[in-house]
């Protein structure tokens, strides 16, 4: 943090928050992760998801859970980040700046009711950005056979944070195909969201924040209401995209991005459109986005890998 280098209105030295781009590389502590039906059950039920490879325990297929119960898994460590990052001279007051701006998933398999999994992380990235300082996060999430369950990447903002060293990291960050768009989707689903969603996916999913169910901190931060998780929005996507695209079995999935860009008040409606499929040897990709009741992009550069062999 440096004083003196911006003035405001009345001429008075203010303080800017900075971040060394050097950073990048450090790790975080690691922790373990016990994985239950009920939390995997919970967590397809509060995105009204009722596909069998959720929820049905006495089907044919295993247990698995939804592929956005990765973001859950992870949480308890981006919750408390300060707890974790192995660096005491980390500047920590830089963390209250920062908005979730991306998610990358990388998947080996599902992860499974009774798994044990041990989560193991650094930042990946430290990188410019118009806004402040793009930090990406990266999570490598393995068994208790230490087989690789999935890996994350995790983008956000930090507004208004300067960034110093020039930018780190970016070219070990995932690269999503580039697509060209059709000017009509391939098809569009519209999804109501009730008033009671963000409470429901705080609870069952155990991410929590109060922007989206404390209507008086979303107003002391300038909103005029709660708003949708961005990983609930994400979710509903991937329901659609595994039921219309992979005959409801989310198995094959081995790659999700999608990049955060706007909000949903509860109570709207949301449009989840595929906008391009592609299929070849095995492997389908889809590109979608989301969009929110005023029309604006609240999911941008939307894309999911599915294997057709699995």
């Amino acid at each position: 943090m440096r004083f003196g280098e911006k003035r405001d209105h009345r001429g008075s030295e203010v303080e800017i928050l900075e971040i060394d781009s050097s950073f990048a590389g450090t790790r975080l502590k690691s922790c373990t992760r016990e994985v239950s039906w009920r939390n995997t059950m919970n967590y397809a039920a509060a995105l009204n998801d009722d596909n069998g490879f959720y929820l049905d325990d006495e089907g044919q297929n295993q247990l698995v859970a939804h592929p956005m119960y990765c973001a859950a898994v992870t949480w308890p460590v981006v919750e408390k980040i300060w707890e974790f990052i192995e660096a005491d001279d980390f500047p920590m007051e830089i963390l209250a700046t920062q908005v979730h701006y991306s998610e990358h998933i990388e998947f080996f398999r599902l992860v499974s009711p009774g798994d044990r999994l041990e989560v193991r992380g650094k930042i990946a990235a430290i990188l410019p950005h118009r806004a402040g300082t793009h930090v990406v996060i990266r999570f490598d999430v393995t068994d208790d056979k230490h087989q690789p369950v999935f890996t994350e990447h995790i983008g956000s903002i930090m507004r208004g944070v300067h960034c110093i060293g020039g930018g780190k990291g970016e070219e070990r960050l995932p690269r999503i195909p580039d697509k060209t768009v059709s000017h009509s989707p391939v098809w569009e689903s519209r999804i109501f969201i009730d008033r009671l969603l963000p409470f429901v996916y705080d609870g069952c999913s155990g991410i929590v924040f109060p922007i989206h169910t404390s209507k008086k901190f979303a107003r002391q931060v300038g909103l005029p209401d709660i708003i949708l998780q961005g990983t609930a929005s994400l979710g509903l996507a991937i329901r659609e995209l595994v039921n219309r695209e992979s005959d409801g079995n989310p198995t094959g999935i081995r790659t999700l991005y999608g990049r955060f860009s706007g909000r949903v008040p509860p109570g709207t409606e949301i449009k989840v459109m595929l906008v391009k499929k592609e299929c070849l040897e095995g492997i389908t990709d889809l590109y979608f986005c989301v969009m929110n009741a005023a029309d604006e992009p609240v999911i941008k550069d939307g894309f999911a890998r599915f294997s057709q062999n699995s």
